[in-house]
């Protein structure tokens, strides 16, 4: 999965995308002189809602690595939330008022992945979903956080950061006038996720000011910073933590504690949201990018789970294990020759699978994205309560490197065997292949070079796990004993999921199916269950979009017999970028057919 806290930006950007440096941004000379006044109209409005995207969201403008913005906060005013919306629902007629039939092919794709996501930006504006701007998972608690991606290489980086960081608790007054909109409303989380908060504020109010999160980029500088400047940027950084970041989180513990806490809803279904059915319904269509109706996603997860069982089964015979799957599954939760001893033992871990993986890669792909990954461990003010792993994207014009993020926290919680699935889904060839593949494409606009659809970019992830047996990596039982489990956690997805926002699940019982199907331990049974109670329907994508992807592989295989390259296949899954997942089986349908042309 992507980073916690730049999902939603992610998904935000295929609808635009940044006024970046002309390499990157522009196409060929010669496909700008073939452009007729439709195709003219079209590149406008892409470059126009790019730069407003950028403009609109200065976090997003930053993960991106456009520095004009790095000195500011999202404006989440009223107001400013009022203008981005009705700035969607502008640039949709802009784009209906282009004639699609007088666009190229490839420019009608480009055409339809922007109206598909515009149609459905405007579509949700009214479930106002930013009445609910804190999860247990990512806000302003722990803003800090997109220092991690900074360039911190010049004294103007350090400004730019101090200037946010003078900026915040302006930022913090916003999110509490629409926390207190959301409680006048009836529009709140759940309160046993808003539990889970209160820690995380409460990280945030330190006595030490160089014990703050906000003060980690000031602890170690790079060369190309003077030493002459920076004693004075610690200096301010210190005052300002002292002086405004504290006092300001001080007061919204207290606001959120005392105020919002116990105004919280008690439900846990998104039912209970204002108009939540349709939200629901809404909200597993956009992330699945499907018509599948709620029933219909939970028996096709009921059936996986039965699928997946049985072939658990066939492990738990061949490593000699007596006993039922669910004492199978607790010896694989509770044996300690299945946990390293320290985070370092386990990051170690990471890096050396990371190392492993690499030179399998040409065994299932032709083509090998130019942008380097690396390995970090997740922040430690987060990590207890986010999920094992995510991938951070990298930057646009190639001057940051894509992340795989680990989880260090409790490491006698996170079993080796399902290491090499993580790192196949999260790293290579998984969400790094399908960033770094979509960053390189030619010819495209950028909305389309860094667009995120859920049921693509996370079902690729879960079907780069089972590339693994194409690339000879998993012939330790056990290993595919934890490829099984990550397949299994994401069909049990489609039923819990469903089962509680749509069928009066509870927590425990959504819980407990996780633990009877799942080797998972529950430290992460309970993050996920908490994760799919605040974002409805996201994790649904997941296996839906991977039984999309085998389902074209299989057609391939089947229609192309002897001319059939899993490598081709592969490569031709990712050449499209993030797109949906009817989008995504019309190329593939032309590809097989171009292939058997010849």
């Amino acid at each position: 999965m992507l980073r916690p806290f730049l999902l939603a930006a992610a998904i935000a950007a295929c609808v635009s995308a940044p006024l970046l440096p002309a390499t990157v941004h522009a196409q060929p000379t010669a496909a700008k002189s073939a452009r007729n006044a439709a195709s003219t109209e079209l590149y406008r409005l892409f470059d126009d809602e790019w730069e407003r995207s950028m403009r609109e969201n200065p976090e997003e403008a930053s993960y991106r690595g456009d520095k004009r913005y790095n000195d500011r906060w999202t404006d989440m005013t009223m107001a400013a939330i009022q203008s981005r919306m009705d700035g969607d629902r502008k640039a949709l007629e802009r784009l209906r008022a282009i004639d699609r039939k007088a666009l190229s092919a490839s420019d009608q794709l480009n055409y339809d992945v922007m109206a598909w996501d515009l149609e459905k930006s405007v579509e949700r504006q009214k479930y106002r979903e930013y009445l609910r701007p804190v999860s247990q998972r990512g806000g302003i608690q722990n803003a800090e956080g997109i220092a991690e991606v900074l360039p911190f290489a010049t004294v103007k980086d350090y400004r730019d950061w101090l200037a946010r960081m003078q900026a915040l608790p302006v930022a913090i007054e916003q999110t509490q006038a629409l926390m207190r909109e959301g409680v006048a409303a009836g529009n709140t989380p759940p309160r046993v996720l808003m539990e889970r908060v209160v820690g995380q504020i409460q990280a945030q109010i330190v006595d030490d000011p160089t014990k703050s999160p906000f003060y980690k980029p000031f602890s170690k500088f790079a060369d190309t910073v003077p030493v002459a400047e920076r004693a004075a940027l610690q200096g301010e950084a210190k005052q300002v933590i002292a002086d405004k970041i504290v006092p300001a989180y001080r007061q919204f513990a207290t606001f959120f504690s005392n105020d919002y806490l116990p105004r919280t809803r008690t439900s846990i279904a998104a039912v209970g949201l204002p108009d939540g059915k349709a939200y629901y319904d809404f909200v597993a269509g956009y992330f699945t990018t499907t018509d599948l109706t709620a029933d219909q996603i939970h028996r096709i997860g009921l059936k996986e789970v039965a699928r997946i069982r049985a072939d658990m089964e066939k492990i738990k015979a061949e490593v000699g294990f007596k006993g039922t799957l669910a004492e199978f599954f607790q010896h694989l939760r509770t044996d300690p020759k299945f946990f390293y001893q320290s985070p370092q033992e386990l990051f170690t871990a990471y890096e050396a699978i990371s190392k492993r993986i690499d030179p399998q890669l040409v065994k299932a792909f032709k083509t090998i994205p130019r942008l380097p990954y690396g390995v970090r461990p997740i922040p430690d003010n987060i990590a207890p309560d986010t999920t094992t792993a995510y991938y951070q994207p990298g930057a646009v014009d190639g001057t940051r490197a894509g992340f795989y993020y680990v989880n260090l926290y409790k490491p006698e919680v996170r079993p080796k065997w399902e290491m090499m699935a993580l790192s196949l889904h999260e790293a290579v060839p998984g969400h790094h292949f399908q960033f770094a593949r979509g960053m390189e494409l030619p010819d495209v606009p950028m909305f389309r070079r860094v667009g995120y659809f859920v049921a693509y970019g996370e079902g690729w992830g879960l079907y780069a796990e089972r590339l693994g047996y194409d690339m000879g990596l998993y012939d330790d039982p056990y290993d595919r004993m934890g490829q099984l489990a990550y397949d299994m956690w994401r069909a049990v997805r489609l039923v819990v999921d469903t089962g509680m926002h749509s069928k009066g699940w509870s927590r425990d019982k959504a819980i407990e199916f996780f633990m009877d199907n799942s080797p998972k331990t529950r430290q992460d049974v309970v993050n996920e269950i908490d994760r799919y109670i605040s974002w409805p329907g996201q994790a649904l994508a997941y296996k839906i979009g991977q039984l999309k992807i085998s389902e074209l592989r299989e057609k391939a295989s089947k229609q192309l017999g002897d001319r059939f390259d899993l490598r081709e296949f592969n490569d031709a899954v990712l050449e499209t970028g993030s797109v949906p997942l009817k989008t995504l089986e019309a190329h593939i349908d032309a590809w097989i057919a171009g292939k058997q042309r010849g």
